[in-house]
């Protein structure tokens, strides 16, 4: 894909840009936030929506006020996929960016190839406890949720 991509790109003048790298990390993520999604509108129900349209209201309100909160999930868990997805992407950062426009994977990548620095351990040391904050996190408020519909 990084070839393809890196083919396309030199095409159209956008290797080593800043535009390039933008456009091409949602490439990327895309398939994740598109699945999540979908799956998050199967389980919704299209007669509240009908329902709030026939009410008098716009097609934006009414997926902001109605469908968006029941596919809420879904959606945050396909922008978490596309953000981890985006962080650890480093093949096309190594074709498409280039000068000052680098990503920390490529350069992370570049230092431990070219020389030894603790500086790659310590950022490596704060991915993961970013990561398991989340993780963390997330269970907890699984958690309290389970605990107050318990409570009902």
């Amino acid at each position: 894909i990084a070839i393809g991509v890196f083919f396309v790109f030199a095409w159209v003048n956008l290797v080593g840009t800043l535009a390039g790298l933008v456009l091409a990390h949602p490439l990327m993520a895309t398939p994740f936030v598109v699945v999540t999604t979908l799956s998050g509108l199967q389980g919704f129900d299209m007669n509240q929506e009908k329902v709030a349209r026939s009410l008098g209201a716009r097609r934006l309100a009414a997926f902001i006020q109605v469908t968006l909160p029941q596919i809420r999930p879904s959606v945050i868990s396909g922008a978490l996929f596309a953000f981890i997805t985006s962080l650890d992407e480093v093949v096309i950062a190594l074709f498409i960016s280039g000068g000052e426009n680098s990503t920390i994977t490529k350069r992370m990548f570049n230092a431990l190839r070219d020389e030894i620095d603790p500086t790659i351990a310590a950022i490596s040391s704060i991915l993961i406890v970013v990561s398991l904050s989340i993780v963390l996190l997330a269970l907890l408020l699984a958690q309290g949720r389970s605990a107050g519909a318990a409570a009902r």
